[in-house]
Order: C-alpha cells, then sequence, then structure tokens
C-alpha cells in the first residue's frame, strides 16, 4: 500500500465513523467515563487513565499549591535548573521500583526518540515486532545514525539468541520490546527474553507504558493478581534490572504529563547530556509534577484496593466475552481487551452498531493495524461505573456475530 493509497484510507475512515479524530465537548462531573460527542452521550472505554487517578478529588486538588510556588511552569530545562519536586519525585519514583536510579523526562515519545539511538550507536537494535510504534520510530532514528536494525519475534527467542551472537560484540546491541502490550494486553514473556540477553551481553530495553501504576510485585497481601503496589513488570516478574533499562509514564495509571528511565546511575549521568530531552526539551508542567507526587500518595494509601475493584471490572468483561465464545488475545486479565473483526466484515459497521448503543472504544482498522488485526480495544479504567460495563457488556453481545469466535467464525449466544 503506498503513502498516498494509506492517507486516502485514514481519510476514508475518518469521514465514515465519529471514532476518528473526535471532539469530546464535555465530561460528566458525576460520572467522568460519561463523555459528550456532539450531541451524543457515550460510556468512555477507550481512555487509558486505568486508575482513575484523573478524576480523584485528592489528586485533582494537588496542583493550585505547588503553583502557587513555582508558578505554573518551570523555568529553565532540566539541565540547567531542577526545581525541588523533580527531585522528590525522582526519590520516591526509584524507592517505588525498587530500581538503581530514575530519570524523569517529559514523555515516553521524547525517550524512545533519543534514547534508543544514543544506546545503540553505531551497534545493532533488536526491535521486537509487536512493539509500540514509537519504539520502532526511536529505532529507525537509530539506524539512520549508523545503527544496524534488526526486527525479531517474542514468540521466537532462539531466533533472537542466535542474532544476538551474530551481532558485533564490539559495538552496543540493544533489545527493545513492550512490557504489557498495549494491543493485547499480554507480556510477552520477559523473564526468558532477559535470560537471553544477559547470557549474551546485550542491553534490554523495555516500554512498560501500560503496565506500570497496574501491575506490580506478587505480595500476600494483594488485592488482586495485578500484584502490589503497580511498581512495573519488572517487580511484578520479580526480575532484576541488571542489564535491563526499564521505561515507563504516568500519562496512563497518574494521568500525568511525566515519563522516566530506571536505570544506573552512570547510564543517568550520560544520558543527561547525550540525549537531547533533558537540556533541550521543555520541562512537564508544575501541575503534572503536582499530580504525580499526590498520585504517589494515594497509590499508597489506597492504590491496592483501586486495582482489586479494576480486576473486577475487567474480569466481568472478559468472562462475558468468553460466554460469547469471542476470541480476545488478552490471557492476562489486564484492563486492555482487544476484540478482532471477523474476517470481511467491515470496521464501520462495528462502529455505528457501538455508536448507535452509546459505547466509545479505540477502533482498530487497518491500515493503522494489519487486516487481520481490525476490530477495536476496550480499555476499562477503576471509575467505570456498574451500569456502563453492563452497556459496554450488552453492545458486546450485539455485535458478536460481527466479531472473530474462538473458532475463527463469528460469536455470539449458543455458539
Amino acid at each position: 500500500m503506498t503513502r498516498h493509497e494509506v492517507w486516502a484510507e485514514l481519510a476514508r475512515l475518518k469521514d465514515s465513523t465519529p471514532f476518528y479524530d473526535a471532539v469530546i465537548a464535555e465530561q460528566d462531573r458525576k460520572e467522568p467515563r460519561r463523555i459528550r460527542i456532539g450531541d451524543k452521550w457515550l460510556a468512555d472505554f477507550a481512555s487509558c487513565n486505568y486508575l482513575g487517578f484523573d478524576v480523584d478529588p485528592e489528586i485533582m486538588a494537588a496542583p493550585a499549591e505547588l503553583i502557587a510556588e513555582w508558578g505554573t511552569h518551570p523555568s529553565w530545562s532540566r539541565l540547567l535548573g531542577n526545581p525541588q519536586p523533580y527531585i522528590d519525585i525522582e526519590e520516591q519514583l526509584t524507592e517505588l521500583l525498587q530500581a538503581p536510579d530514575t530519570l524523569v523526562l517529559p514523555t515516553i515519545t521524547h525517550i524512545h526518540m533519543t534514547v534508543i539511538p544514543v544506546l545503540a550507536g553505531k551497534g545493532t537494535v533488536f526491535c521486537e515486532a509487536q512493539a509500540h510504534r514509537t519504539i520502532y520510530d526511536g529505532s529507525s532514528v537509530a539506524r539512520g545514525n549508523g545503527a544496524t536494525l534488526h526486527r525479531w519475534r517474542s514468540t521466537e527467542l532462539g531466533d533472537l539468541a542466535v542474532a544476538l551472537r551474530k551481532a558485533p560484540h564490539d559495538k552496543p546491541r540493544l533489545v527493545c520490546m513492550d512490557g504489557i502490550n498495549s494491543m493485547s494486553g499480554n507480556e510477552p514473556g520477559l523473564a526468558a527474553i532477559a535470560d537471553i540477553c544477559r547470557a549474551e551481553g546485550a542491553l534490554l530495553y523495555v516500554d512498560d507504558a501500560h503496565g506500570f501504576g497496574v501491575i506490580g510485585e506478587r505480595t500476600q497481601t494483594e488485592t488482586s493478581p495485578y500484584g502490589s503496589l503497580g511498581n512495573s513488570i519488572v517487580r511484578h516478574l520479580g526480575e532484576s534490572y541488571e542489564g535491563l533499562v526499564l521505561v515507563g509514564g504516568f500519562s496512563k495509571a497518574y494521568s500525568s504529563l511525566l515519563a522516566f528511565l530506571a536505570l544506573p546511575t552512570q547510564m543517568k549521568e550520560y544520558l543527561k547530556f547525550a540525549a537531547a530531552p533533558y537540556l533541550y526539551s521543555g520541562p512537564s508542567p508544575t501541575a503534572s509534577l503536582a499530580t504525580v507526587l499526590a498520585g504517589f500518595a494515594v497509590n499508597r494509601e489506597r492504590g491496592d484496593a483501586i486495582r482489586g475493584a479494576l480486576w473486577q471490572k475487567t474480569a466481568r468483561v472478559i468472562d462475558h466475552v468468553r460466554k460469547l465464545g469471542l476470541w480476545t488475545p488478552n490471557s492476562s486479565g489486564f484492563p486492555i481487551i482487544e476484540l478482532p473483526a471477523r474476517e470481511g466484515v467491515g470496521i464501520e459497521e462495528i462502529a455505528e452498531v457501538l455508536w448507535e448503543r452509546g459505547i466509545y472504544v479505540t477502533l482498530a482498522a487497518y491500515p493503522l493495524v494489519p487486516r487481520d488485526q481490525a476490530g477495536f480495544r476496550v480499555q476499562v479504567t477503576a471509575v467505570n461505573t456498574d451500569s456502563e460495563i453492563e452497556e459496554l457488556n450488552a453492545a458486546i453481545a450485539e455485535v458478536a456475530p460481527l466479531l472473530r469466535g474462538v473458532g475463527g467464525g463469528g460469536g455470539g449466544v449458543g455458539r
């Protein structure tokens, strides 16, 4: 498909369905996952604010005091001057993650586009085939700077090991992958991949944008299989930070504009000068620094209770999907539920039913995804109400004949 054809198809999708580039005119104050687009009120299942921190009164009240102290926006790039809240965030984050050190920067996209090229140098960057688009973009920048780009699949670890052995050992070898996949909600076998990277002397770079804040270390007192504290996939799997750089963001579970790397202190000090954002990017707004700090407090006090409720709400949807005989790649119980369309079904047909039933989701249409992965993604949050879950389940039942069944056909009651 040529670039012109891609743009033409995207323009057609935008014209044929209200789910793309929508203007959200209003969010209900009492039920914040009710949104209005035009004259239509919908239950929002496209939000990535998994824990509901975006509408938590304690967190919403936090920015005023910090803004009174620091103004609306810090006056300096981080290399020139660090307001104390930055230091407080890194200290608390390092403790939460049980990491060697942390470095916070504005966004994960900033990090991928600048840090991946620095870490790859003139060596080889191994980009997992299902990794997020921004990881691939950062890997492509690395290739433009002289690195070799190699694609691999998490289902073919033997091939990764062979490729790592063949790559020059006198240059960097950087393996890049997602933690929790942004479409399936699954983790792609991080522990085994980490073992291979350590055995071959490669550096593993993990993007846990979706997992951080939701999944964490396993404990006897955990409220759900998500684990406790929401302190990332590394802690959830009992993994080590040896030979591993963790990337995460606060824009999803913590509903704040900020991102981070968990890394050795020596690498942190190097990246301050070698990667552009620490010097050349404007800092995150003071309000975001305040909501991150308030989010840490809420996470300590009641985060596990919130995650327990989120697990239960997500389970209601996944159980319903399975009873309908529908196929979803989600095997983790994570609050991302991908529902692919049945072969030959147009995404517009599914979108029309969901819109009429007042359900807002993330549409995954070709060419944004491969043809065989077209469908939609449901994202459950802690503040979706019971009635919204019921409405979602009813809408899924209605579109079930248009969705891929476990056996490859359409789903539906009685299948």
